[in-house]
């Protein structure tokens, strides 16, 4: 039986990566999926993946960061298939620079993509959601959890996104609403892939993972559906992370390694 059936998921950046393959996964196992993404095209393409493949989707192109645009996207999202049971708040970008070399610009289009649209998504799915209960989650990362050089914006950001979850769980797991966040380690979405071969450092990224490699978008999506069913029914308010081990390894590791290079003969 599909694990999704009669179900209405929203999924946010879905026109590529993580969003695109959550997206697709949700609509094999039998829900409706309202697709959102910045670009039409890109949202357009998913969905007709999705039909081709016998599913049910829609196509949005959406501003998460613009209140009134996720508020239409809520209701066209009920309007179109009754209900709402998933919300799953994907989209999200960074921009480099430290506190001193970020611009308050960069700073305040991060915190509105990554967070603020988490806020105002929940704000606008909720009311519909608490008669039949559901699901909202929201892809956070291992940088809310540990900071990376220049990435001051997206690690707060991230960070405040596992807040955010924690506080949606709180406040509505008496109506029956889940929330829970996943934070994924190098996953081989095009940016990272772009950025990775920018600087040669596929393998060195691959490395920082006990498994020896990076996550597909596809890997991070079969954890967005258990969290998405009633298998995880009693998951709530949780920080899942993905990420191959990558933080279970103390920086003594990367010492060892250093160590053992320059030993070699």
């Amino acid at each position: 039986m599909a694990r999704l059936a009669d179900k209405v998921a929203i999924v946010t950046g879905a026109g590529s990566g993580i969003g695109r393959a959550s997206a697709i996964r949700f609509a094999a196992e039998g829900a409706s999926v309202v697709v959102v993404d910045v670009s039409q095209r890109k949202a357009a393409s998913c969905v007709d993946e999705i039909v081709a493949a016998g599913g049910a989707a829609v196509a949005r192109r959406v501003d998460v960061g613009d209140a009134s645009q996720i508020e239409a996207m809520v209701g066209s999202a009920v309007e179109t298939y009754g209900h709402l049971d998933v919300l799953y708040n994907n989209a999200a970008i960074t921009r480099m620079g430290s506190a001193v070399a970020l611009s308050a610009a960069d700073w305040a289009l991060i915190w509105n993509t990554n967070v603020t649209s988490v806020f105002l998504a929940a704000k606008y799915a909720v009311p519909f959601m608490t008669e039949r209960g559901g699901a909202i989650i929201s892809t956070a990362s291992v940088s809310g959890l540990l900071a990376d050089a220049d990435q001051i914006g997206y690690a707060a950001s991230k960070a405040a996104v596992i807040g955010l979850t924690r506080a949606l769980a709180v406040d509505h797991g008496p109506q029956g609403i889940r929330a829970n966040c996943i934070c994924p380690g190098i996953t081989l979405t095009p940016p990272m892939m772009q950025m990775l071969a920018d600087f040669s450092l596929t393998g060195v990224a691959g490395a920082a993972a006990p498994l020896g490699r990076c996550a597909q978008p596809e890997e991070i999506a079969s954890v967005a559906l258990w969290l998405a069913t009633d298998d995880a029914s009693y998951v709530n308010g949780q920080a899942i992370v993905v990420d191959g081990g990558m933080t279970s390894r103390s920086h003594f590791s990367a010492i060892q390694q250093a160590l053992a290079v320059s030993r070699e003969p």
